[in-house]
């Protein structure tokens, strides 16, 4: 008999299968542990934002209709204007979504932001999936005096052509430079899976939409003088997610492409900025 060894192994039974192949079980299930965790006076926004995400959407779904949190939650949905079934995954969860046209990440968080009615935002992704304590580490730290953000570290599943062994190693080079990093600019050490802040705080700043990548750095970066970014690495904070930042190479190549970017005005990690000056080639043309 097949044991499951890892909390996110029963998700990926379904993660990455187009929603038909999905069983009715699952999402009525979904649906229902959904609608009994919304709050009207949430604590926090669960915002999940999603743009051609059916083969994963209702994985993540699933996970975040699990989470265990003392805290009263709400959980909405973007979706990107998508061209598959993304939209109707999120009519069948029952939860509160809406449509964002214009499409970016950017412009996406913008309008969960502006939907959202808790205290405290959670930046979503509709690809990942999040442990079941997230959100209450994540929020026990949130409450903490002097903070306005958090950040956590996150993972890889392992497929066909990325073992554990070499996820691993990965990750581990990656998380040693990002808590280097963090030291004095921990806005660069920021990820959008794994963000939440203080809305309050967030819709003095607004998300960037200029920008093709770095939305979430960039609030950070906002929010700063507001309070401090405080990094969560306990494991059970840990998120789960595909590989759209690494594609379809080999980790190696990664790790190689990975370390030729970051050396690039390495410098920087040693001093601190308040200002940054976007590359032409990260601008969204008009």
């Amino acid at each position: 008999m097949f044991l499951m060894s890892n909390w996110y192994d029963k998700y990926l039974s379904i993660y990455g299968k187009p929603f038909s192949e999905v069983s009715q079980e699952i999402i009525d299930g979904t649906r229902e542990r959904l609608a009994a965790m919304q709050s009207d006076k949430p604590l926090a926004s669960i915002v999940v934002i999603a743009y051609n995400e059916e083969t994963h959407l209702q994985a993540c779904l699933w996970a975040i209709s699990e989470i265990q949190c003392k805290y009263p939650v709400e959980i909405i949905g973007v979706d990107n204007d998508s061209k598959d079934r993304t939209a109707e995954i999120f009519e069948k969860s029952g939860i509160p979504y809406y449509t964002e046209y214009q499409h970016s990440c950017g412009y996406a968080r913008r309008c969960g932001l502006q939907h959202s009615k808790g205290k405290f935002y959670f930046d979503v992704d509709g690809d990942t999936l999040y442990p079941p304590q997230y959100y209450e580490i994540m929020l026990n730290n949130l409450l903490k005096p002097g903070v306005s953000c958090v950040s956590a570290t996150w993972s890889y599943f392992p497929d066909a052509n990325h073992s554990k062994f070499e996820l691993r190693m990965f990750e581990m080079c990656r998380d040693l430079f990002l808590w280097i990093q963090h030291f004095k600019r921990p806005e660069l050490s920021v990820r959008g899976l794994v963000f939440a802040y203080n809305a309050d705080y967030g819709r003095q700043e607004e998300y960037r939409v200029d920008i093709i990548r770095g939305e979430d750095g960039s609030m950070a970066l906002a929010l700063k003088k507001y309070g401090k970014i405080v990094f969560v690495r306990d494991r059970r904070c840990r998120a789960i997610t595909g590989y759209g930042t690494i594609g379809n190479q080999s980790m190696w190549q990664s790790f190689i492409q990975h370390v030729k970017i970051q050396s690039k005005g390495i410098s920087r990690i040693f001093y601190k900025k308040e200002h940054y000056e976007d590359s032409d080639d990260n601008l969204v043309k008009p």
